[in-house]
């Protein structure tokens, strides 16, 4: 398994931490995923941003739509995420 160095939420400081702070409102906690791109937070802000973007924004494809493709390709990809 492939080890990557992260910032704890605990450590963050500035543009990470305001992330961080905003994963705990969404989730309860911070994921994973968000944690592996803390060493650079404004990779990390854009990739939030495509995401909500590309889920929550308009869309030809319903919101159920959406999330069933995202389930369809983590599963394909074998991702929990």
């Amino acid at each position: 398994m492939a080890w990557i160095k992260t910032i704890e939420p605990g450590n963050a400081e500035g543009a990470l931490a305001r992330a961080f702070d905003a994963a705990m409102k969404r989730a309860g906690r911070v994921y994973n995923i968000v944690r592996l791109q803390s060493l650079n937070p404004s990779v990390l802000q854009a990739g939030m941003a495509l995401y909500f973007n590309v889920m929550h924004k308009e869309s030809p494809l319903s919101r159920g739509q959406r999330e069933m493709l995202a389930t369809v390709v983590s599963s394909a990809n074998e991702c929990h995420y």
